[in-house]
């Protein structure tokens, strides 16, 4: 029986997140690494496994359409292997959507995707895409499978997150991991805590993700209304120097 947070008695969850900030690893650069050799090795399962006794609360991972990293048989693995949630995040793509409803991942995050893109630049238009994205959402809904969406920290997209009736979204920090100077990374800190505000006083629950890395991420894990931050790059680059497991725990220990 595979572990679900969500089960677990919601007026203790409500209070362990007033301290506790969940957090998801991305092992899609696992697959990366292998994908560079079409090889077996090394295994993304293998690294969920490492990641879920370290002290990870969910698992992220990127079907992309063009299969650069993560594969099918990954996502069908890892929800066999693996007690923890997993947050399987993907395109609008037919394909990909119909992969998604049939494997059934505990979540799915709806993100922006290019073909040419070396990562996800920026956040899910769903002012814009509002109808296909509402269709979406209805399906999934009917097949259990929760549903998040991946926005810039912008009100028009809160509200049509809202008006849809998703009940979590995950801001992109990109803007504030990339800033050029303190100036400008404060401001883009102050933008991402009023809509912080803003989404939770609208019921949503609150993730955050994107370029965050360990010298950046006790800002953003100090905003209150965020209850889940998801990170991938900087954990598995940190592991080649001081090992997976060390790389998630030293993590944890920032959210703490």
């Amino acid at each position: 029986m595979r572990f679900d947070i969500r089960d677990t008695c919601v007026p203790l969850i409500r209070y362990a997140k007033e301290f506790i900030v969940r957090l998801g690893v991305n092992i899609d650069h696992v697959a990366t690494l292998r994908e560079v050799r079409k090889g077996s090795y090394p295994d993304p399962i293998r690294a969920a496994r490492i990641c879920e006794r370290s002290g990870a609360d969910s698992i992220v991972c990127h079907l992309r359409e063009d299969r650069r990293h993560i594969q099918e048989k990954d996502v069908r693995l890892l929800l066999q292997k693996i007690q923890l949630p997993l947050n399987l995040e993907m395109s609008m793509a037919s394909e990909i959507v119909q992969i998604a409803k049939r494997l059934k991942p505990d979540q799915v995050t709806f993100v922006p995707e290019r073909r040419q893109e070396l990562t996800t630049e920026g956040g899910l238009d769903v002012f814009s895409y509002r109808e296909k994205l509402r269709r979406l959402f209805d399906s999934f809904q009917e097949k259990g499978i929760h549903v998040s969406f991946f926005i810039d920290p912008n009100e028009r997209q809160v509200e049509a997150s809202w008006k849809i009736g998703v009940k979590k979204i995950e801001f992109h920090t990109g803007r504030y991991a990339t800033a050029k100077n303190v100036s400008q990374r404060e401001k883009e800190l102050r933008t991402l805590r009023r809509l912080c505000r803003e989404a939770k006083g609208m019921a949503f629950e609150v993730a955050a993700g994107h370029g965050l890395h360990y010298q950046n991420v006790r800002a953003v894990a100090r905003i209150p209304e965020i209850e889940e931050l998801n990170i991938g790059h900087s954990i598995i680059s940190h592991a080649l120097f001081v090992g997976l497991a060390e790389a998630v725990r030293e993590m944890k220990r920032l959210l703490a």
